[in-house]
């Protein structure tokens, strides 16, 4: 991919000083071979830039590689049966945590509950995240370290599931609700947040993914500076900090206009809602599967008026902002905020960004282009959501769902990632959920919502040059052009020239950051 246009056709190029230095063929490029110009030649396979995952949680997926996995847990008999085994291996008193459960899979889609688990947890506390990581389980023993009981109150944002008879927490906590078990969650350590790390930055290279947006990852700059340090580190990290703590991210040194080195924040994020998954996106109009419920405004979002004053305050820093917004209501709350910060602190590039933007009102659209906003988005979700939330938003709301291509006919700039851990890392995946919009279950082989499907090339570009556009680092990375960092891949297929079904089985043969081959099949 040549820059913000057409995919990249050329067969070789060269490196020097971690940078391309020349695009070309084979023939005329490798004449350039010497000691300080190192020659790619992809020979005739595949070479695109490095993809560039808008929206992960890099450290919480490090640690989820050696936790717990039930993504495909089918049944709620294979989770519990997947708990049990984890369990007998644990000893007595370790927190189990990990998850990635999905209930939708099951059949009925019956939430868990810690009647569950209790029985074969008795000696650990367990604290298991759904797959949007916007409610999780709590066994018994957990619930019973944070001080949850039937007398607890809601908080703000946030809902502890109860029993209809008796009133008692079932285990399950939405959104907010989930911070009493966190704070009694011991911290990891330095080593074991160097090892977590270290095993996220290695999966990254394997799957041809050079940077990553950590988009709550301030807190673990050191331990990425410390990876770097020590040459282990292989992908490239733009972190930002929660918007709560704005003053502490003005504080410091870095914006994210400042590309220097392998680590670097100057962005700031908050939250406007929870998620479809855990019935917390909020809407202007009820779940169509449930009457009562429009969804959860964050806790961020109280009291009235504090998520304005933080927005402002960190754009009057020099802060870039991004918003979780999911439900149609959160996402035009957040383009309000966004309209009024610009307004109030005057015209400059701020590339202000909405994480999600999964749901959207047809009128809200063209709000994306016309206020400059990055459209932060994941398309496996739509492959993953697309199985079952028909019902639970109706045919109206539908119109404006995942709608990345009307978001791109506005004008708005469409960053791709994946949410991991929430989804797979996997850019196949992605590139795959993104042109097909097949959904996971095999039932919309045509794409669900066809309508919104992006071509091949509006989804590789949108993956590394718009990615890199959301961080500030276009003139850094994101093609393949001299001047641009060496960050690139090279896949085992075309797939250009594959059926778009067949995607996902396209493997990365190499891996490089900044000119070093960080990953070779």
């Amino acid at each position: 991919m040549a820059g913000p246009g057409s995919p990249q056709r050329a067969s070789a190029l060269a490196v020097s000083n971690g940078r391309i230095s020349q695009v070309g063929e084979s023939d005329e490029i490798g004449a350039l071979a010497g000691k300080n110009t190192r020659v790619i030649d992809a020979r005739g396979r595949l070479l695109l830039p490095g993809f560039n995952d808008a929206h992960v949680h890099f450290m919480e997926g490090g640690f989820a590689l050696a936790g717990i996995d039930l993504r495909d847990a089918a049944t709620p008999e294979e989770f519990t049966r997947r708990i049990a085994e984890f369990a007998r291996r644990a000893p007595a008193g370790q927190w189990i945590t990990g998850g990635g459960w999905d209930h939708q899979q099951w059949p009925g889609a019956p939430l868990p509950t810690r009647k569950m688990i209790d029985s074969v947890t008795a000696q650990n506390p367990v604290f298991l995240s759904r797959a949007d990581d916007h409610c999780a389980l709590a066994n018994s023993l957990a619930l019973k370290l944070a001080g949850l009981t039937r007398a607890s109150a809601d908080p703000p944002g946030g809902v502890i599931v109860r029993e209809p008879q008796t009133g008692e927490p079932t285990g399950l906590l939405k959104d907010a609700a989930m911070n009493a078990v966190r704070r009694v969650l011991p911290p990891p350590d330095r080593m074991e947040k160097l090892a977590a790390a270290k095993r996220a930055t290695n999966h990254a290279a394997q799957l041809g993914v050079t940077s990553v947006q950590d988009v709550l990852g301030g807190d673990d700059m050191e331990i990425y500076r410390a990876l770097a340090a020590a040459g282990e580190l292989k992908t490239r990290v733009y972190a930002m900090y929660p918007i709560a703590r704005w003053q502490e991210a003005a504080a410091k040194p870095e914006r994210p206009q400042s590309c220097a080195g392998l680590v670097r924040a100057g962005g700031v994020k908050g939250f406007c809602d929870g998620s479809l998954g855990s019935a917390t996106a909020w809407f202007f109009e009820p779940y169509g599967d449930d009457a009562d419920n429009r969804g959860l405004a964050c806790e961020e979002m109280f009291p009235e008026g504090m998520m304005l004053r933080r927005v402002l305050e960190s754009d009057r820093a020099g802060l870039q902002v991004a918003i979780h917004a999911i439900g149609d209501r959160a996402n035009f709350e957040a383009l309000n905020l966004f309209q009024t910060a610009a307004a109030r602190n005057g015209e400059r590039d701020r590339r202000f960004r909405i994480e999600h933007a999964q749901h959207l009102r047809p009128a809200d659209i063209p709000r994306f282009g016309r206020q400059g906003i990055i459209a932060s988005v994941q398309p496996y979700h739509a492959a993953d959501d697309g199985r079952w939330c028909g019902p639970r938003l109706g045919p109206e709301r539908l119109k404006g769902t995942y709608a990345f291509r009307s978001l791109l006919r506005s004008g708005a700039v469409l960053a791709l990632g994946t949410d991991w851990t929430v989804a797979p890392l996997d850019p196949m995946l992605t590139l795959a959920a993104a042109v097909t919009r097949r959904t996971l279950d095999g039932k919309n082989p045509g794409g669900w919502l066809p309508e919104e499907k992006l071509t091949l090339e509006e989804a590789v570009r949108a993956y590394t040059a718009g990615s890199a556009r959301a961080e500030f680092a276009e003139r850094e990375k994101g093609s393949i052009a001299p001047g641009q960092l060496a960050d690139l891949v090279i896949l085992d297929k075309n797939l250009f020239e594959i059926p778009p079904e067949e995607i996902p089985t396209a493997r990365v043969a190499l891996t490089m950051t900044g000119g070093q081959v960080v990953w070779e099949a």
